[in-house]
């Protein structure tokens, strides 16, 4: 992002590495966490641990966001989606990552299912999406009709060990008169498909070269894609 000039963004849509190595009750340290195949998670995602000193994580994130204000025009803004997490007994809301950041509203998106091994508490269901804007921001005509609380489905096939599903970047990039759209941590690209079937202009950055070809793969319109289309055929 350093790269990039001035108020050059129309919008951000991400979600970072969410610090889950460190977890202290949720299951990931023993394997038995996560959906997808031999809970993939527990050994963080490709290249990246996924276990910094919580300190050391929010100061990280904290730099991340303030690259991204200086970055986005007036009437831009960021959709940042993150989870809260219990961790040593107590809520972790992620106030120590946004306190001082302008954020005008907390979507929650409700994704269902999960596996709970924590007493303590009860099965957490949904994640946040905090809506950081500039002064400016505006939504695009008529898509103040959605509601704050999103029910959409987490995506169980893509091979990306923590993927956006595609109906989520869908809803967030429709909703706004984005021309340029960025994500930081790309992941698999799932921002990139939905900015290119809304006809946007996109930056996608993303250090894993695995996770770059699969980002690659989908654009092309790829074997994965076709494996996909079968898929939801069949269905």
């Amino acid at each position: 992002m350093r790269g990039l000039e001035d108020s050059c963004v129309d919008l951000f849509v991400t979600s970072p590495p969410y610090n889950l190595k460190n977890s202290s009750g949720n299951g990931m340290k023993d394997g038995r966490g996560g959906k997808w195949s031999r809970a993939a998670l527990l050994k963080g995602y490709e290249g990246y641990g996924d276990a910094m000193p919580y300190d050391e994580y929010c100061e990280w994130q904290r730099e991340c966001l303030t690259e991204m204000m200086r970055l986005l025009k007036e009437d831009g803004a960021i959709f940042y989606n993150h989870k809260w997490r219990v961790q040593n007994g107590l809520l972790q809301d992620r106030h120590e990552i946004l306190d001082g950041f302008p954020v005008r509203q907390i979507i929650i998106w409700r994704r269902k299912g999960g596996i709970n091994f924590n007493a303590g508490y009860f099965l957490p269901t949904y994640e946040v999406i905090y809506l950081i804007a500039k002064p400016k921001f505006k939504l695009a005509e008529k898509a103040n009709r959605f509601g704050d609380v999103w029910e959409i489905k987490q995506e169980m096939n893509n091979p990306h060990p923590a993927p956006y599903p595609e109906e989520l970047t869908d809803r967030i990039i429709s909703s706004t008169n984005a021309k340029l759209i960025v994500d930081p941590f790309a992941g698999s690209g799932t921002a990139a498909v939905s900015a290119k079937r809304y006809g946007r202009n996109y930056i996608m950055i993303e250090k894993s070269p695995e996770y770059c070809g699969m980002i690659k793969k989908r654009l092309e319109g790829g074997i994965w894609n076709a494996e996909k289309r079968n898929r939801n055929k069949s269905a």
